[in-house]
């Protein structure tokens, strides 16, 4: 993510001192951190194979389901994980947030990839899903065999960590958002595990040019001259691509990798929203899915993130606001305004609705493509592997005479200054390897000085937060993190518990392959990195990149052998995978799952609603004209409750309906919902009252004729003295005509 994370409770001790804690720490840039970061009838035992008796004497077609729901959760005060910015709390819905399922089963295996429009996994929301499923269906689904990844949109909701650091910057564990986001992963599982039937699976690959740009190239710069010579470019170009299809040939989805940050909607933005990779899902399930409405039909199409760590949708390029010239190269701050000023800018400049519009479409038209060329079968078997692994205390073998080792988790001083996708308020700038006296002095005075040994460990990053040496009222940051592959035949799919550089990336597929391959159960094999998978710590740079510590650097949390570590173990699978022996692996030491009354929330209980005098929730405020023409903007405000009270009431539903009258059945017919990129839902609260202003972005194929909008919501009002009810309201129609331009 580009930069942050965090709940409230009563008057107790602890939280009245997390409460002064949270508001110190936000004068000393904590609110820069970033997280840059129908039950089942028949409850399954054990993994049942399911056998496909269509299949012919010389086929042996995979069983593939595929699913899709929603994740959304309440768009009202909830803070959005990303930047990190205390204020850019949810206010509306720009598009709905969807996971979206993938099951692959061969008759003795099964393997399950999930991506979901969120920032990233958390490890609590990772543990809430499993138990979920556990329940369900038994131990037919796993965390060997499940691996749960998130997009990187810097527009979902937070408030779904167990960690101390990033409860703080999303107000704590907040079991709406959380509730949401499990019920959405696991109701796209239940989809597809119920669609399950025989078909395929072809692969395809191509590179997309025009969408992504290096934002740290001098980290870059700094890896052997030798190693970038074997690349044309510092960031990834390749889209890697998987059709399913069933035994006639139709399509039933697509799952495609890419790496870029999703963060076209920048840090300015207060609506949920699915950013660039989410346009590019709406783009092509639109078109496969006719006469459906968006996050409905069979076909199921996916845009997972990958090694994104340094890959900005930016791509104009980081530059000074105030001046227009470029910023310092190193540092990325202006000699006048700072870091404040060094703005990237993505290809239609500061306008983040078409920059997201931009990037979106230049993914859905590459992927369109491949899709269409997909020939290259996948057959095989199917393997998972699986470890938990101390993060903090792995031995790296360097060479054969030298070691390294990891360390307990802190942040560098360059995490504080953010990126050139969002830039920190205090003086840190990117690049320092030397403390400042001014902050180390206030951090040694209220969390204590981070020990010799961490900073030893963590050189030449100078520490901000020894995040790793920070307990109270919960660890700060994890120690147990996941390591997973899952193959497909000759696909290895490589589950990255967080956001790996480009390098980074290149260096984990290429020791996957050759381990695969080493043993020759494996041909060509083809390793995609999943980016933000299974649980959530930072960056991971490679050491080279480490040494400049800009802010991927300073927040690659393990040390400057996290890289190393990483390939080491993920050797150790891919090893075990190529031998058949994963179910040989050690399970290593379990995550903690910390109870619901260990974890603490600083968001209050959206209060009781009011509205101005003589006037009704659901009554328009503010009407729309008579008449438009396409292209126009539609716009409508109406009295409104806040959208936290409707809770998971509207999951799979709309706060807005376009609707279009239809002379010959007298009928109004829905064609547009808030899922729609045509619509805009913005809440706007004022103290306890409320508006609901929806705009309609007529599109140019918008036929002539009468349309309405209306608004659905939910408003709390007093029930006698003591109690308090929800009721729910609606408007019936504000209508108007368009005509064609």
């Amino acid at each position: 993510m580009a930069r942050g994370k965090t709940v409230c409770g009563g008057l107790s001790t602890l939280e009245v001192t997390l409460m002064v804690l949270f508001v110190v720490m936000t004068a000393v840039s904590v609110g820069l951190i970033s997280v840059m970061a129908v039950h089942w009838e028949d409850r399954l035992q054990e993994p049942e194979p399911t056998v496909n008796p269509t299949a012919g004497p010389h086929e042996n077609p995979y069983l593939i389901g595929v699913g899709r729901a929603d994740c959304t959760g309440p768009p009202g005060d909830v803070p959005l994980m990303g930047y990190a910015n205390l204020e850019q709390t949810a206010a509306g819905i720009h598009t709905r947030l969807f996971s979206r399922a993938f099951i692959v089963d061969n008759g003795s295996k099964r393997v399950v990839f999930v991506t979901a429009d969120i920032g990233m996994v958390s490890q609590r929301l990772r543990l809430e899903v499993l138990k979920e499923l556990e329940v369900k269906y038994g131990i037919l689904y796993r965390q060997d065999n499940v691996i749960l990844s998130g997009t990187h949109t810097h527009s979902g909701l937070g408030g779904y960590f167990q960690y101390t650091l990033f409860m703080i910057t999303s107000k704590g564990y907040i079991k709406p958002s959380i509730k949401a986001i499990v019920n959405g992963i696991v109701k796209s599982i239940d989809i597809a595990h119920r669609s399950i039937k025989p078909g395929r699976i072809y692969m395809s690959k191509g590179e997309l040019e025009e969408s992504n740009l290096n934002r740290s190239p001098h980290s870059y710069l700094n890896n052997p001259a030798e190693e970038r010579n074997k690349y044309k470019s510092n960031t990834d170009k390749q889209v890697t691509l998987l059709k399913f299809t069933d035994l006639d040939g139709d399509g039933m989805g697509m799952l495609s990798w890419f790496a870029v940050h999703a963060v076209s909607m920048n840090y300015t933005n207060q609506m949920v929203s699915s950013d660039n990779m989410g346009y590019a899902s709406y783009l092509l399930e639109q078109e496969k899915n006719i006469g459906f409405l968006p996050g409905e039909g069979p076909f199921v199409a996916a845009f997972a993130s990958s090694n994104l760590g340094d890959a900005s949708p930016n791509i104009r390029g980081p530059f000074c606001a105030n001046t227009g010239l470029p910023c310092d190269y190193l540092n990325s701050s202006c000699p006048i305004g700072g870091l404040k000023m060094c703005v990237a800018l993505g290809p239609a400049g500061s306008d983040m609705f078409n920059n997201t519009k931009i990037i979106g479409e230049n993914i859905f038209k590459r992927a369109k493509d491949l899709y269409g060329k997909a020939r290259q079968e996948v057959r095989g078997p199917l393997h998972a592997a699986h470890q938990w692994v101390n993060m903090t205390d792995v031995t790296v073998q360097l060479n054969s005479t030298h070691t390294g080792r990891t360390c307990k988790p802190a942040l560098g001083h360059s995490f504080a200054a953010g990126t050139t996708d969002g830039g920190g308020d205090l003086n840190f700038t990117q690049g320092a390897v030397e403390g400042d006296p001014f902050w180390d002095g206030i951090r040694d005075a209220l969390l204590g000085a981070p020990s010799n040994e961490t900073q030893d460990c963590h050189q030449p990053k100078p520490i901000l937060f020894s995040t790793g040496e920070m307990t109270w009222p919960l660890p700060w940051h994890p120690s147990i993190v996941d390591v997973q592959i899952i193959t497909i035949g000759p696909v290895a799919i490589v589950a990255i518990p967080g956001e790996m550089t480009t390098m980074s990336g290149r260096r984990i597929r290429e020791a996957v392959k050759q381990e695969l391959e080493a043993q020759g159960t494996f041909s060509n094999a083809e390793v995609v990195v999943a980016g933000l998978c299974n649980i959530y710590t930072h960056y991971i740079t490679t050491y080279e990149e480490y040494q400049i510590q800009r802010y991927e650097g300073a927040s690659t949390i393990y040390g400057p052998h996290t890289l190393s570590a990483y390939i080491q173990k993920f050797r150790g699978l891919a090893k075990a995978i190529a031998e058949g022996k994963e179910q040989e692996l050690p399970k290593g030491p379990e995550p903690p799952f910390f109870k619901d009354s260990q974890l603490f929330s600083l968001l209050p209980a959206a209060a009781v609603d009011k509205k101005p005098i003589n006037t009704t929730f659901g009554e328009v405020l503010e009407r729309v004209d008579p008449e438009y023409t396409v292209g126009d903007v539609a716009s409508v405000t109406f009295v409104a409750g806040n959208p936290r009270h409707s809770g998971d009431i509207v999951r799979d539903k709309t706060f807005v309906t376009v609707e279009k009258y239809h002379n010959s059945t007298a009928h109004w017919d829905v064609v547009h919902t808030d899922a729609s990129w045509e619509t805009r839902f913005h809440w706007v609260k004022n103290g306890a009252e409320s508006n609901a202003t929806i705009e309609w972005h007529i599109p140019l194929s918008a036929q002539a004729g009468s349309y309405r909008i209306r608004h659905f919501g939910h408003y709390k009002q007093w029930k006698g003295f003591l109690e308090t009810v929800i009721m729910a309201y609606e408007v019936l129609y504000t209508h108007f005509n368009t005509v064609t331009a």
